[in-house]
């Protein structure tokens, strides 16, 4: 065993400076097409969003109706001008985005992403709310958050002073409340409709507007869940308010069972508030925490929310939001197609803290990388339930595998831990299905010469990767930045320390130490001496194996979704939305227009009929396409189910033992005490100076906040001299 806590043993031990610049110049052409695009989608997104935000004032919204006038003799009539105007530049930004990712290769923008010769902060890495109800909000998330909010609150006031404007002729209270009533719920429910054309990106998990901006999934989600409050404190209040108005008058029951032909169905509103209702009330903190099942099986009810939104409103009116809603659309039928394949796992063990590691078969042509996360579905567990965890290896790894460190928390990790320890007795074959991988478009923790990694337990799998994959990088010379890394890792007991053997640094990377600097400190918060007999204490149990299934079909996970082949997913974008265009126009053509369909509920399924039928259709043909290229790929690859890795020949290779395998000089135990991120920050700011440093959290939100705090501290107090703390999360919270 390493030694305990020592005061006085530096954080960093000293190495070289060495540095190796891996930039490489881009054509000219290249570099410019990159930037104009980019351009582009700035400009067009900047109109759109330009656009919905003035819509409330009396100037726009008259500029928007003579638009309208003008327009409506196209084939798709209002609702064709309207989703130019509110759809089309988020579709059109897909396809400029799609674009740029053909353009740009990982690679590519792995060269160009260097680290800049000056220090300077950076709005999406400096935190600026820690403990609050948002968790911990970086300035760019601040500023949006902003901009949401008096967007509300400029449009509800702006609806309010015209509807005074438009009360003057009423002549009782009573009157006058039940038509501010109504038309202020109106305006709640167009003010709810914009923000939920914002609410279904996020969502969309392997999205080309997320991977072009390089947000990963597990980001993305907490701006859905704003969103989700936001948009649904809009329409309670909007529904509401109409039934405030509708009692005041004695018609309540009437105009809650109202299914109008021409104008807005009230009954399919009610049932579209009721799920979204139910969905919103189980999303909540304390019911998700008590019973997440309740919360993933209810918020299906999405379907039923989007379906019965556009029976509602009616075609026209639905448009405003139909853009983010069809990337969705887009993205869920991927997930679809991706989550029907069985994957092989070629092996599992239990480790003793309570930790299981699944080695799960991929083909050559996956592409992810080191921060990546999948969601896996086990089928003798259950056939519904999805979880999401962090990749743990990295893909210079092997060509052919992918593995995941499971924390036993709840019901179903427990039984996947009891399956595995009892394969060999029972025989038992695990079934496991994928989504993903979902992760950064390029791995940022490779643009950072000095790196802090602060993990809490279970935290350190994502970690374990970054590892690997700089020391693969470093071998093998591949663009790689880092070259001083902290690793800061706080568990609860020393039966945790042997996930540490999970990685072998010098197997990887021998001699990795005269190149890149690692040290690690690790803090035993419940412990405070180390156990007398460390052999029994580590002495893992029993590993189990899962052999591989012989089913031809039950292969290694599909590439359809995450940050898979630009080129294909590209294709089924712009297959799917010019199919559904060529469908929405043949329908009001030949059968809209010639018999006279005006029923708005109607027009309105319709429509929906069309998002779903071009996709299934039109993307359905480019996936089927997609899964023959992949399936000729795969034989193409010589090694395929030929030469396997070593890692996939043996599985998981049995854990070593913590005694004989000691841990690396530069590790620091300390037990009974807590990391004190004031000091490590301090000591850092002497060692390296004026520099950019990446600090990258993974663990529970206490533990984010903590982090976070010290940063934002050190960032208002630095010296001119210090270096300049960029704040990034990698920890998943659905």
């Amino acid at each position: 065993m390493e030694k305990n806590s020592v005061d006085d043993s530096p954080l960093l031990s000293p190495r070289g400076d060495e540095t190796v610049g891996y930039a490489r110049k881009t054509h000219p052409i290249v570099s410019a097409t990159k930037w104009t695009l980019k351009f582009v989608i700035c400009v067009i997104f900047i109109a759109w969003a330009t656009s919905i935000f003035l819509y409330p004032a009396e100037p726009v919204h008259d500029l928007f109706s003579k638009w309208i006038n003008s327009t409506s003799g196209n084939p798709l009539g209002i609702t064709g001008s309207i989703f130019l105007i509110f759809s089309a530049p988020v579709l059109i930004i897909a396809f400029l985005a799609i674009v740029h990712l053909i353009i740009c290769g990982e690679d590519k923008q792995l060269h160009e992403k260097k680290n800049s010769k000056y220090p300077r902060f950076r709005l999406w890495t400096f935190p600026v709310l820690v403990n609050g109800p948002f968790g911990v909000v970086s300035a760019t998330e601040f500023i949006g958050i902003v901009l949401f909010s008096a967007y509300v609150i400029w449009a509800f006031c702006a609806y309010a002073v015209q509807a005074f404007g438009f009360m003057s002729g009423q002549s009782s209270f009573r009157t006058k409340s039940m038509f501010m009533l109504e038309i202020m719920g109106l305006r709640l429910g167009s003010i709810g409709l914009f923000c939920m054309a914002f609410l279904f990106l996020p969502v969309s998990r392997g999205s080309v507007l997320l991977r072009f901006i390089d947000i990963p999934f597990e980001h993305a989600t907490r701006y859905h869940v704003w969103l989700g409050h936001l948009t649904m404190v809009l329409f309670t209040l909007h529904g509401l308010f109409y039934v405030i108005a509708w009692a005041m008058d004695g018609r309540l029951i009437q105009e809650l069972e109202d299914w109008k032909d021409i104008g807005v169905a009230n009954l399919p509103g009610v049932i579209s508030l009721l799920a979204g209702l139910l969905m919103w009330v189980t999303s909540l903190p304390g019911v998700r925490t008590w019973n997440f099942e309740l919360f993933f099986y209810t918020h299906q009810l999405y379907v039923v929310f989007v379906v019965f939104l556009a029976l509602h409103v009616g075609d026209f009116i639905f448009t405003m939001a139909a853009g983010g809603i069809f990337l969705f659309v887009l993205d869920r039928f991927l997930r679809f197609c991706q989550s029907r394949r069985t994957v092989n796992v070629i092996s599992s063990r239990c480790l003793p803290c309570g930790t299981v590691e699944l080695v799960l078969s991929k083909p050559q042509s996956l592409r992810y990388n080191a921060l990546s996360f999948i969601f896996l579905q086990v089928r003798e567990l259950s056939w519904l339930q999805w979880h999401p965890f962090s990749v743990s290896s990295s893909p210079l790894d092997g060509k052919h595998h992918l593995s995941v460190l499971i924390k036993v928390l709840g019901k179903w990790t427990e039984r996947l831990r009891e399956n595995i320890i009892n394969v060999d007795a029972q025989k038992v074959l695990l079934t496991a299905s994928v989504e993903g991988p979902y992760g950064h478009e390029v791995p940022y923790h490779l643009m950072y010469e000095n790196l802090i990694l602060v993990a809490g337990g279970i935290g350190l799998s994502p970690f374990l990767a970054i590892l690997s994959d700089i020391l693969h990088r470093v071998r093998e010379g591949k663009p790689c930045q880092p070259r001083n890394i902290l690793v800061v890792w706080a568990v609860k007991k020393s039966n945790e320390l042997p996930l540490l053997s999970t990685i072998d640094m010098e197997t990887i990377c021998p001699f990795f130490s005269d190149k890149v600097n690692i040290d690690t400190n690790i803090y035993v918060t419940r412990e405070s001496d180390p156990p007398v007999e460390e052999g029994h204490i580590y002495k893992p149990i029993k590993s189990s194996f899962c052999p591989v299934r012989p089913v031809p079909s039950a292969c290694g996970m599909s590439v359809l979704v995450g940050t898979g082949n630009n080129f294909w997913s590209g294709l089924y974008v712009i297959s799917s939305t010019v199919g559904f265009l060529i469908l929405l126009s043949l329908l009001n053509i030949y059968y809209i227009n010639p018999f006279g369909v005006y029923k708005w509920w109607y027009k309105g399924l319709l429509f929906v009929i069309c998002m779903v039928a071009s996709v299934v259709i039109f993307g359905g043909l480019v996936v089927g396409m997609w899964h023959i290229w992949e399936k000729k790929s795969s034989m193409r690859d010589k090694s395929n189910n030929i030469k396997v890795d070593k890692t996939e020949q043996n599985g998981s290779m049995p854990p070593k033992d913590p005694i004989q395998d000691k841990i690396a000089k530069s590790t620091v135990i300390r037990y009974g005490s807590r990391p004190d991120f004031k000091e490590i920050f301090a000591l850092m700011s002497e060692k390296w100076d004026h520099v950019d440093v990446g600090v990258i959290v993974c663990g529970p939100p206490t533990l984010q906040s903590s982090v976070a705090q010290e940063i934002r501290s050190h960032s208002m107090t630095r010296q001119r001299h210090h270096p300049i703390f960029h704040f990034h999360s990698h920890s998943f919270d659905l």
